[in-house]
């Protein structure tokens, strides 16, 4: 499964990616901002993308939104990873179209198992 993980902190993405690759079914990219997601998108789309809600320039819900408008990356399935995991903000992120929600920080041990209970 190819897994897309974007965040503009290079420490995070590097911990996803060791923690991603856990799982040897996972073939993992990272990219640090929602623009370069879409290049590398349009490259090579994922099976699924984790994107950073909080972001400068484009964050995660907006980078949601270019994708859903682009044909070729519409259906990818997106997960949020956000600190903001409260109630009221959880149930906002469901109705953008994410298959769901990981809250930060994630446990790096058990990452690649929360992405799969998502994306069977």
């Amino acid at each position: 499964m190819k897994v897309l993980y974007v965040d503009d902190e290079a420490d995070i993405r590097e911990i996803a990616d060791i923690a991603l690759g856990l799982d040897p079914s996972f073939d993992i990219e990272t990219a640090a901002s929602g623009a370069q997601a879409l290049k590398a998108m349009a490259a090579n789309p994922p099976d699924v993308a984790l994107l950073d809600v909080m972001m400068p320039g484009m964050d995660g819900p907006s980078l949601l939104q270019a994708m859903r408008t682009d044909p070729a990356l519409a259906s990818i399935p997106v997960i949020f990873v956000t600190a903001r995991a409260q109630r009221s903000e959880l149930q906002n992120f469901a109705t953008l179209d994410a298959v769901g929600v990981i809250a930060k920080p994630f446990d790096p041990m058990t990452l690649a198992a929360q992405v799969r209970a998502l994306v069977p």
